[in-house]
């Protein structure tokens, strides 16, 4: 039987899985590498590091394997990275990633210079701090002999592919969170590129995320003991392989993540954007698009609260006082604005509130307002999808926060569908493993390879009279930030 690698470059380590044809796990193996912090709210890595991880670890992946049954590799990854190569195809100068804050005013230029709706008509978005492009800006201005000696500009996972094949890509998916493609057109945008003085021939080669860039070069085959017939797929964002990796695929199709960030990723077939670019309008790893509403503190606010003001780890012992009963019917509220916030307000000076107290509230009454906070915010993002008519019936749900009944129990209600939990959270490998399985031709499509492989474990269904009760407060809680907006910027 074939096996597939599936690579799951994050930001602290590469996790690497082996797949058989049939989706079972045969293997995993995980290696760190170190975060760079030149100066406060800067991030970034050495792409050395990120490929001298994978040479190490598939070599141990494949430990006890017959190494000639690999057929594909797929990766999925961290997203809007800096990686950009020199005329030898050398690393420039350490990555800056998604998570580095140093671009803002590259930023304030894009969206209030340029202006929201100019950066909107040429990419379906708007500049974030965390874009690849506000980056570039920054080089040009802070970095120029660095920035003189760009070749090619490339993505962290599409670094790791080059060094597989040789081949300079990047998949629609990844792309587009570049704020450098036009989205609608899976094409580079010609203006945007322009903006930020970069000309089309150093980026690289686009490619549907199952597409094959290329077979592994001699050098790679030989350093993996793999064959030199072992083909590369062009692979994913990791958010868009995560949703390969859960099952969502075609129109209408939902993932929400409840991980220390919280996702709502929504499949469609036809491109769609909202209005303001309340939510990202990013192409989809199936060959489609989506839409998704990004919140910056999402089960990160329940372990706030626990350890930091309640000082307990006993996460499943402070839910055991929040009965049925209880749902709906609290009347605390809570923003889980703790670092600002993205999707769907994009205010960097939101800030997380407790609203409502009173003094027959318990530390019961607090920590429920914190898992209601955090769902009702994932519903703002909901409410901007169903703006463009898109209809979602169930969803699937993901991530640490996924593994409370009690959270189940009140996302089900609070978005009034039906939940569905995957039998497998391998997130971004999976679904990069799933893309080569593609690319080499075990499944005909991306969506018969999820529908195949990705297997539901359990369902939770809104009850309508927990439903209805939320309805009201939902209802009251989108009032709190319009009024508290203005007091934030005086605040901060």
């Amino acid at each position: 039987m074939s096996l597939y690698i599936g690579i799951d470059l994050g930001t602290s380590a590469v996790k690497l899985l082996l797949v058989d044809g049939e989706g079972v796990i045969r293997n995993s193996v995980t290696k760190e590498y170190p975060l760079i912090i030149p100066a406060p709210g800067w991030s970034e890595q050495k792409p050395e590091e990120w490929w001298n991880a994978c040479l190490t670890g598939v070599n141990e992946l494949l430990e006890g394997f017959d190494r000639s049954d690999v057929a594909g590799i797929g990766a999925g990854g961290q997203m809007h990275g800096l990686v950009i190569l020199d005329e030898n195809d050398q690393v420039i100068r350490p990555a800056i990633l998604w998570n580095d804050g140093r671009t803002a005013e590259e930023v304030d230029y894009l969206n209030e210079t340029i202006g929201r709706e100019t950066i909107s008509g040429y990419t379906a978005n708007i500049a974030f701090a965390g874009f690849t492009a506000p980056k570039i800006l920054w080089m040009k201005k802070h970095e120029p002999e660095n920035f003189a000696r760009i070749k090619k500009i490339m993505l962290p996972k599409d670094y790791v592919n080059y060094k597989l094949t040789g081949v300079h890509s990047c998949d629609y998916s990844d792309a587009s969170g570049m704020l450098l493609l036009d989205v609608k057109n899976k094409c580079w945008s010609p203006e945007m590129l322009a903006i930020c003085d970069v000309k089309e021939a150093q980026m690289p080669k686009l490619f549907e995320s199952y597409e094959v860039i290329g077979n592994v070069t001699p050098e790679a085959a030989k350093a993996f003991g793999i064959p030199e017939t072992v083909k590369v797929v062009a692979g994913a964002g990791d958010n868009a392989a995560a949703a390969i990796g859960t099952g969502v695929t075609g129109n209408g199709s939902c993932n929400i993540s409840l991980g220390t960030s919280g996702t709502i990723f929504i499949s469609s077939d036809e491109f769609g954007e909202c209005a303001g670019n309340a939510l990202h309008a990013f192409a989809h790893a199936d060959g489609g698009f989506h839409l998704m509403g990004c919140m910056l503190s999402a089960a990160s606010c329940n372990k706030w609260f626990c350890e930091e003001i309640l000082k307990t780890k006993d996460y499943a012992g402070e839910q055991a006082d929040i009965t049925d009963e209880k749902l709906g019917r609290n009347r605390v509220f809570f923003l889980p604005y703790l670092m600002g916030e993205r999707s769907p307000i994009n205010d960097t000076d939101a800030r997380g509130t407790f609203t409502g107290i009173t003094m027959d509230n318990t530390r019961a009454d607090l920590l429920q307002a914190v898992l209601e906070g955090v769902t009702f915010a994932i519903r703002d993002s909901l409410e901007e999808a169903k703006k463009i008519g898109l209809h979602i019936e169930s969803s699937r749900l993901c991530g640490g926060g996924a593994r409370s009944p009690l959270w189940r129990k009140i996302m089900a209600n609070i978005m009034n569908f039906t939940l569905e939990i995957p039998q497998s959270e391998e997130g971004p490998g999976y679904g990069g493993a799933m893309l080569a399985m593609v690319g080499c031709g075990e499944y005909a499509s991306v969506k018969e390879c999820a529908d195949a492989l990705v297997h539901v474990t359990d369902r939770i269904e809104p009850d309508p009279e927990i439903a209805a009760r939320y309805e009201e407060r939902y209802q009251k809680f989108r009032k709190i930030y319009p009024t508290m907006k203005a007091l934030f910027k005086e605040i901060k």
